[in-house]
């Protein structure tokens, strides 16, 4: 096996090169503590305004800027207590950061709980005659509208603040799982055909998943779901209170429904999501033809899950972090130099990413950051084509990022997660496309980088409508009154499984059913299903792109610099994509499609 590596190095051990850039954010720990206290003693500022903003406008503006100010100290504080622990779970200091950020957030939220409900008592039109005429709230426009159309579900002032206390409490319920299964769980190591052992963490598992070496593939697997197997109650118990925290904030706010809930945060319509999870199960025989040529590719009379992710070329493409950057800016060209120049110096010049494993680092990729901080990314580089995806993945989210903070005011240079995952599967797509042409005429890189495709779609058009159904399943449930087990949750996800393999898979039962319990996204309800929408979106977009119509390159620019001015589903419509019909799901089926057929041909 020539990419996994028999020990993780320790944290101390990363080149700063490759770390991510902290002190950017504060310069050291005690300047952490010190912002952190300040947003303490700042607290009684804010709730000085309790009672006062339908005094005018001015009064308004200035305690919207006074929020602003402890929001945005209070995001910087939050995301280095969160990277530290994370590149590092193992380091208490950092770990005990992150509780305390935690706690000042319910405590800031709890401070400004009155405002909304004092906000719709003023009145609409008062409202917006405000921001007409006081500078400091012109551009509080659509936060006055989206307030108002969510006005059904906010609460009076008492039960709002109610509500921010118990979010450091609620919150909690995600941090339980995370050390448990980042910090505490332990894997037995995986076995080479040669007897080499590989020790078993989460920021190994995956490039031991890509092993040419079945059967360390098949002992990492197993060894990897056995540790969560052996904790599948306490697990079970803790997601099963999460999706309690779910039914009581949607009933509390008089939803109908969790997934409702969820849903209209955003502005949704639930036939988005139906239409998802419709078209998916249409589509279940392209995976299941997938299935068939991977097999015959492999040689194997079935596969297994360890299977899914073997290389399908013997000699695959060593990717230096360096050579992916490359890549990936070559591949994102069509959005212009500025977007080039400033990815490329983010990765290179101001350590936005903290690129390679070590010991402790908690399993998994993901992009972080907020206003006043660069859009940092916390990988685990593993130098082949997979970890080259992941990476082109994240800088989505973080050029989304960029943009959207560059352009806007600190009130919507965030963005939701439905179109945060448009962003990130776009430059998987069109890196993978440039890519595809340079080495049109390379059959092995051509076949390999399939299987990187395959397995990005693996992810993200089966895994996560496939999770989604279990959670919507599970949130029924629950709703209903009805108990949730560890048995309960194994089996559903199995019958799921069962159905997406086909016949070409061999199911385990035991440890196939333990999947859902390695996906902590499922503590955020009804996130898993925008990664499929947001593929779809993003394969939608691009294939117009990559068809050369400029005018659609200058209008997603436009949609990535828009952050959370508009509502979700406007921004991509002026992106160009309808997500309130199934049109985008069913081209993306079409691309998959299209590269198992590929793959197909390749390989005869």
């Amino acid at each position: 096996m020539t990419h996994a590596k028999t020990a993780l190095p320790a944290r101390s051990d990363i080149p700063k090169q490759y770390t991510w850039n902290a002190e950017s954010v504060f310069e050291t720990r005690a300047a952490w503590a010190a912002a952190a206290q300040s947003i303490a003693a700042d607290l009684p500022k804010a709730a000085a305004y309790k009672g006062r903003l339908a005094e005018g406008a001015a009064v308004l503006a200035d305690f919207m800027a006074e929020a602003d100010h402890l929001t945005r100290l209070l995001g910087k504080v939050y995301v280095y207590a969160s990277m530290s622990s994370a590149v590092d779970t193992t380091d208490v200091e950092s770990v005990s950061m992150l509780g305390q950020a935690g706690g000042l957030y319910g405590q800031v939220l709890a401070t400004l709980s009155f405002s909304d409900p004092e906000l719709l008592a003023i009145g609409r039109e008062t409202l917006e005659a405000w921001v007409a005429s006081e500078p400091r709230l012109a551009h509080y426009g659509q936060y006055v509208d989206n307030l108002f159309r969510q006005q059904a579900h906010v609460r009076s002032g008492e039960v709002e603040e109610v509500i921010g206390l118990a979010s450091d409490m609620l919150d909690s319920i995600y941090m339980s799982y995370s050390q448990l299964v980042n910090a505490d769980l332990k894997f037995a190591p995986a076995t080479g055909t040669d007897g080499q052992t590989y020790e078993v963490a989460q920021g190994s598992i995956n490039t031991l998943l890509d092993s040419p070496d079945r059967t360390a593939r098949r002992t990492a697997w197993n060894n990897y779901m056995d540790g969560y197997l052996a904790y599948r109650n306490t697990i079970a118990a803790n997601y099963a209170l999460s999706l309690k925290q779910d039914v009581f904030l949607a009933r509390v706010r008089g939803y109908g429904s969790s997934v409702e809930a969820s849903l209209f945060s955003n502005n949704i319509p639930k036939a988005v999501f139906t239409n998802l999870i419709d078209t998916f199960k249409k589509h279940i025989p392209t995976w299941h033809k997938y299935w068939a040529v991977k097999r015959r590719v492999m040689g194997y009379d079935s596969l297994h899950t360890y299977d899914v992710w073997a290389p399908m070329v013997k000699d695959e493409p060593r990717v230096p972090y360096e050579q992916a950057v490359d890549w990936i800016g070559a591949g994102m060209r069509p959005l212009g130099d500025d977007y080039v120049n400033a990815l490329r110096r983010g990765c290179l010049e101001d350590r936005w990413v903290d690129v390679y494993p070590n010991q402790g680092k908690r399993q998994g990729a993901f992009s972080s950051g907020v206003h006043d901080t660069f859009p940092f990314i916390m990988m685990s580089y593993d130098d082949n084509l997979g970890a080259m995806s992941t990476l082109a993945h994240e800088l989505g989210h973080s050029m989304h990022s960029y943009l959207a903070r560059k352009t806007q005011p600190a009130a919507y240079s965030g963005y939701t997660l439905f179109v945060a995952e448009v962003a990130s599967n776009f430059n998987q797509a069109m890196t993978r496309a440039h890519l595809m042409r340079e080495y049109a005429d390379d059959k092995t890189f051509q076949i390999a980088l399939i299987q990187e495709a395959m397995t990005n779609f693996h992810r993200y058009f089966f895994i996560m409508p496939t999770l989604a159904r279990f959670e919507l399943e599970m949130h029924e449930r629950v709703e209903q009154g009805r108990g949730v087990t560890a048995q309960d949750m194994n089996a559903l996800m199995a019958d799921l499984y069962a159905e997406g393999y086909g016949s070409e898979m061999t199911l385990d039962r035991e440890r196939d059913g333990i999947t859902w319990a390695t996906f902590g996204h499922l503590y955020s309800a009804f996130y898993v299903y925008q990664y499929a929408t947001g593929i779809s979106a993003a394969h939608a977009l691009s294939e117009r792109i990559l068809a050369g119509d400029g005018e659609a390159a200058k209008r997603y620019v436009e949609f990535l610099s828009m952050g959370s001015a508009k509502y979700p589903l406007d921004a991509l419509k002026h992106a160009g994509v309808d997500m309130t019909t199934p049109e985008a799901v069913e081209t993306t089926f079409g691309v998959l499609a299209r590269y198992v057929d590929r793959l197909d041909e390749l390989t005869r």
